[in-house]
């Protein structure tokens, strides 16, 4: 008797946790993605500022015990009559080969194509922003900067030239905002300063958010707090702005007018992917367009009718709960694809996996990091958390369990330890 068919469509938190945890002697799997590796998200701050090597912040699909089928690929569509995945092969170099059509067929199907950067139709945003969504990002952003400290150093730059190069514009008051300018901090004070003493002091960040304050999800206290200690570190933090566009050198904001960077990076907002919009599936009426399930994270057929497809299953940042509405992070993604890959493996039958107890998301601490071996916690409960060296440290142990490889998680800790004697390789790409 042949194993059912299990066809993933993404390669990110939920899919590749799936990918990873699920019984093969029991299924058949396939997974459909245009990344043949899974970035692991909240480290790839801490690899393009050279805390440890980028390969440890990605993990290949491919690799021994995965006894997977990878389709290098985007998927189009789902016809769910047929049950079948419509996809294209994934090759920016081939575009002939891209606008080939492939049919996938499938027994279950694990809906979790994640998002896209939302540019909010900024003029010049895609042109000209630095994105962090895989290594690659992090390698160029890496790349870059040391091209422009470079620039910088080139004899006859005027000061007010190298302050221009040297401005980091991080758009994005979020975890992801923040602890990017925290380690841009750390390592322009503790490796550049001695790297390129002539102009390193010239380097400085600002945080560009349209909110009232950063990390919105925190208390005020904790977000008050943070915005304290970034502004005595002379990280400019400017809420309550609205960029109207941006070219090659500057942005132009609402509330400044123009204001020249070396670096933009864009790290707020996302935006459904293509697959999303063409899926005949109920999906949210407002924000962020997500494909819509029940508590068993089955997807719903449409917004008329409380009918779900047959062995249909949303997560990720994709997917939301209808009437239970979790944000689009790395823990819900985990929790919802801890979750799915435990019933298919309990599950005897396709059959015996419908009928499995109901989706419980477990809130967990939030942790942030905000530079100087400091951070901020927020409790479970409203004004609980706290502050400092203790966060840091909570936030740093926490950061190396994200990867799933004890190898991975031994050489961070490795990493650390050198880094901690001799300094960061940061140079090296």
């Amino acid at each position: 008797m042949s194993k059912p068919r299990l066809v993933i469509i993404g390669s990110g938190w939920a899919g590749f946790y799936i990918a990873d945890y699920i019984d093969y002697s029991k299924y058949a799997v396939t997974m459909i993605s245009p990344r043949r590796t899974s970035a692991y998200t909240p480290l790839l701050a801490s690899a393009a500022c050279g805390l440890f090597n980028f390969y440890l912040a990605e993990e290949n699909v491919r690799a021994k015990g995965r006894k997977l089928r990878f389709v290098k690929a985007n998927a189009l569509d789902v016809d769910f009559e047929s049950r079948n995945v419509i996809c294209a092969p994934a090759f920016d170099d081939d575009p002939e080969l891209e606008k080939e059509h492939i049919h996938i067929g499938y027994d279950l199907l694990v809906i979790a194509p994640g998002c896209m950067p939302n540019t909010f139709n900024t003029p010049g945003v895609a042109e000209h922003a630095m994105f962090l969504k895989n290594v690659s990002d992090a390698m160029a952003m890496r790349k870059l900067l040391f091209d422009l400290l470079e620039k910088a150093s080139l004899p006859g730059t005027s000061e007010e030239r190298q302050r221009e190069l040297l401005h980091v514009a991080i758009v994005g008051g979020g975890p992801t905002g923040i602890e990017l300018t925290a380690e841009l901090y750390d390592l322009a004070h503790e490796e550049l300063v001695d790297m390129y003493p002539d102009v390193a002091r010239n380097l400085h960040i600002s945080i560009y958010d349209v909110a009232p304050n950063i990390l919105s999800a925190y208390d005020r206290n904790l977000h008050e707090y943070a915005n304290h200690q970034l502004l005595k570190r002379d990280v400019q933090v400017a809420t309550n702005t609205h960029i109207e566009s941006v070219d090659a050198e500057a942005l132009h904001i609402k509330e400044m007018g123009r204001v020249p960077y070396g670096m933009l990076i864009w790290a707020t907002g996302n935006k459904n992917v293509p697959l999303v919009e063409k899926l005949k599936v109920r999906t949210t009426t407002k924000g962020l367009k997500r494909i819509l399930t029940d508590e068993h994270l089955r997807v719903f057929k449409s917004n008329d009718s409380d009918e779900i497809y047959d062995n249909v299953f949303g997560l990720g940042d994709a997917a939301d709960m209808d009437g239970l509405s979790l944000p689009t992070t790395a823990e819900v993604a985990v929790q919802k694809g801890k979750y799915l890959v435990g019933e298919f493996n309990t599950a005897g039958t396709i059959d015996e996996a419908k009928d499995s107890k109901k989706f419980e998301y477990l809130q967990k601490q939030l942790v942030t990091y905000i530079g100087n071996r400091d951070g901020v916690i927020a409790g479970k409960e409203e004004k609980e958390g706290w502050t400092g060296q203790s966060a840091w440290l909570a936030w740093r142990s926490g950061s190396i369990m994200w990867t799933r490889s004890w190898r991975n998680r031994t050489m961070i800790a490795l990493t650390w330890a050198v880094n901690a004697i001799f300094g960061k390789d940061i140079a090296r790409m």
